[in-house]
């Protein structure tokens, strides 16, 4: 039975991603809205969802929704949501907010108000004056949009996008999160082969493999509400044994990665071996000029250089037209490229099947998908 809302949120374009991935855990009950995915679920699920979103970048609890015009409405409406049911006597709390379209524009002011009012409503709880804060972490958010305000605490903790293995990056990586998703939006499969010509810290490839390993993307890292008493801990425990369980040891995987920067593919190959997938990508330095291959029906996902400091823009598009030439001679092959130049299907040579526009980071880009032909059934 269903007795707690939980929010995946996003980055915009991929609400669709995360709700795929939400309905293919086993949730039925789905809402997309702006940014967010809003579902059904128990207090055992809050560590499942943690563990296995790969495109999503936290998961909130939601203790209520309200309107609030006013700061006395919002005081009056927090205080009265059931915060000890999840806050303990010696909790640390603190709060964040946004706020869009609504009449409290002043978020600090909002921040204050509902801090306020948690604190009042857990001293009439548990019968004090003062709190010590030297127990488990709770971050609430109070989000306001068109004069609705939405309270939830945060259960990730640090952002979903920390998998645990990128000790060290290029600059200008892409997130884990948003690498995932451009894998989910291709029509690649663990049955071909994937080649990233740009892989800078490995990101694209890494998250490949996982996939193609079903490697649960949480599975090395912790979250705030692991240590939240309410949570069972044999929630997490079996939720961990599963997802070891449930990785794909045996399956062979053909991903190849390569980069004209040496230092990147060192510290790809580090990546990759932090969270085990080191045996199932094939990493080299190389230039994308001088890619050749005889391998038919394969996938190519990459983030080029954008281009976007000063200067760099004319070496880049250049770069763009002769990717172009590279790549529409793959005429079995499927090309996915994302990139922040809006003219990339001019330089390209082409016009790409599809365009979706989403956000690296602040970002604008849009993610060029070039279909190929369907492989032949075996």
């Amino acid at each position: 039975m269903s007795d707690i809302e939980l929010i995946a949120t996003s980055t915009f374009g991929l609400e669709s991603v995360v709700k795929r991935e939400i309905i293919n855990l086993g949730y039925k009950d789905v809402k997309v809205e702006n940014g967010k995915v809003i579902f059904s679920a128990e207090e055992k699920d809050i560590p499942r969802v943690n563990i296995w979103l790969r495109s999503a970048d936290r998961v909130l609890l939601k203790i209520g929704e309200f309107k609030a015009t006013t700061f006395e409405e919002l005081f009056e409406k927090t205080k009265a949501l059931p915060w000890e049911d999840w806050i303990t006597e010696d909790g640390e709390f603190t709060v964040v907010g946004k706020a869009v379209d609504s009449q409290l524009m002043s978020v600090p002011d909002c921040q204050a108000i509902v801090k306020k009012a948690v604190v009042e409503k857990l001293k009439t709880k548990y019968h004090t004056e003062w709190f010590k804060e030297t127990g488990a972490k709770f971050t609430i958010q109070v989000a306001l949009l068109k004069d609705i305000a939405t309270l939830t605490i945060d259960t990730s903790g640090e952002g979903l996008h920390k998998r645990g293995y990128r000790e060290a990056s290029v600059e200008a990586p892409i997130k884990e999160t948003l690498a995932a998703a451009l894998i989910n939006l291709s029509y690649w499969n663990h049955e071909r082969i994937l080649v990233d010509p740009f892989c800078g810290s490995g990101t694209i490839p890494i998250e490949a493999a996982m996939i193609g390993k079903n490697i649960a993307p949480g599975i090395q890292r912790s979250f705030a509400s692991e240590n939240w008493p309410r949570i069972n801990q044999e929630y997490w425990k079996e939720e961990k044994v599963n997802a070891r369980k449930a990785i794909l040891q045996d399956r062979k995987l053909n991903i190849k990665a390569f980069d004209i920067d040496k230092e990147a593919i060192e510290i790809s190959k580090e990546n990759a071996f932090e969270i085990g997938v080191d045996d199932c990508i094939e990493f080299s330095v190389g230039n994308v000029l001088d890619f050749k291959t005889h391998d038919k029906y394969g996938v190519i996902i990459s983030n080029p250089p954008y281009g976007e400091r000063l200067g760099n823009k004319e070496k880049v598009e250049k770069l763009y037209i002769e990717i172009g030439k590279i790549f529409r001679q793959l005429d079995t092959w499927s090309i996915y490229i994302i990139t922040s130049n809006e003219n990339f299907e001019k330089l390209y040579g082409g016009k790409a099947d599809r365009k979706r526009k989403l956000y690296n980071g602040r970002i604008k880009v849009d993610y060029y998908q070039y279909y190929g032909p369907r492989p032949p059934k075996k």
